[in-house]
């Protein structure tokens, strides 16, 4: 019996079929690498609708509610508001120069299991037209947005 030779076409075929097992693999490997690093951004709203669970990272965005801020040493509590619904946040260290109450605060963290968001980074509005789109419009439907002079 003699051996079956490979013709060119069949050679074809197995290199499409191995640069395509390949490139999925590698497809893999990368969005599984990209979804560790993804961070979504929710309003306090959305925080409480989506029953998010504690360990999950993401951001939190919406204006510090007045007469909120309470600081012990390097720990500072805070409560980040919608207008609608208010989610409880701590935060250890430096917070920005920005930061105070009635502006818009972005802080990045997790939900802690007693549903207190513990921030790892805290990020004050930059200038007079930042904040987020979600937050903008959950405070225009509350009626409560304050057009800049003109």
């Amino acid at each position: 019996m003699s051996a079956r030779r490979m013709t060119p076409k069949r050679k074809r075929l197995w290199l499409l079929v191995g640069s395509l097992a390949v490139l999925g693999v590698a497809a893999t490997l990368v969005l599984t690498a990209l979804n560790d690093n993804i961070v979504f951004f929710y309003s306090p709203t959305q925080v409480a609708e989506k029953k998010i669970t504690p360990d999950r990272r993401f951001r939190l965005g919406g204006l510090v509610e007045a007469g909120s801020v309470q600081k012990n040493g390097q720990e500072t509590r805070f409560v980040v508001t919608d207008t609608q619904k208010t989610v409880a946040v701590t935060y250890r260290g430096i917070l920005p120069d920005l930061f105070r109450e009635g502006q818009g605060v972005v802080a990045e963290g997790s939900l802690g299991p007693d549903g207190v968001f513990v921030a790892r980074e805290v990020l004050a509005k930059h200038d007079e037209n930042y904040m987020p789109p979600e937050v903008a419009k959950a405070i225009k439907d509350a009626g409560q947005w304050k057009d800049k002079p003109k």
